[in-house]
């Protein structure tokens, strides 16, 4: 089914199709469907609306990623303008942090995941690193397109530059959440440390 992906047309640049080229090259694909389908997942852009989601995707370019190749790299900035939605297999997320020698898994996506949409918005370097734990089939939507989409249809572009800062929006919310988690701990192992090695003025 992947390799009949958006009728066939395979990774030529969408953005240089006719509108009309676009259009019937995602009515008549139960692959293109499918894709618009994972990307209203709730680990994607629930937001939008199927017909939204179908435009979308007919500016993405089906791609394979065999297992073991890196899609995203930590610190990268040569490379940020695209992001990758998961129609199949499975991509490790990992983040190499200063205080451990090796990196850290952050989580394991499978369809219906999206990667790499932050940098996509602001064109900064990636903050983790994505690598094919299987062989994985995507959809690649790179900021050219995203431009050709937000000129051709500006309301389809509103919309998914609101799901993507809700998106984004929700996973700041999550990462604030943990941060004070981790400051109620600190707090707490504090307290215990204090009552097990009193300083020199608590003893008196």
């Amino acid at each position: 089914m992947f390799d009949k992906l958006f009728s066939g047309l395979g990774e030529d640049a969408p953005e240089s199709r006719l509108p009309s080229e676009r259009l019937a090259a995602v009515a008549g694909s139960s692959a293109a469907h499918e894709a618009a389908l994972w990307l209203r997942a709730p680990t994607a852009l629930a937001q939008l609306n199927e017909e939204d989601a179908l435009a979308v995707v007919g500016f993405m370019r089906p791609r394979r990623f065999s297992s073991g190749t890196t899609l995203i790299r930590q610190g990268e900035t040569g490379d940020t303008g695209f992001m990758v939605l998961v129609l199949g297999g499975e991509v490790t997320v990992e983040s190499q942090q200063a205080s451990r020698t090796g990196p850290v898994t952050l989580s394991v996506l499978g369809p219906g995941s999206l990667i790499g949409e932050m940098a996509l918005v602001d064109g900064e370097a990636r903050s983790a690193t994505c690598t094919a734990s299987t062989d994985v089939s995507c959809a690649v939507l790179t900021r050219d397109a995203l431009v050709a989409l937000i000129a051709e249809q500006p309301a389809t572009g509103a919309k998914l530059m609101t799901a993507i800062a809700l998106r984004l929006a929700e996973r700041l919310r999550e990462a604030s959440q943990k941060l004070q988690v981790h400051a109620k701990l600190v707090r707490t192992l504090q307290q215990e440390i204090d009552v097990l090695m009193p300083t020199p003025d608590k003893r008196k």
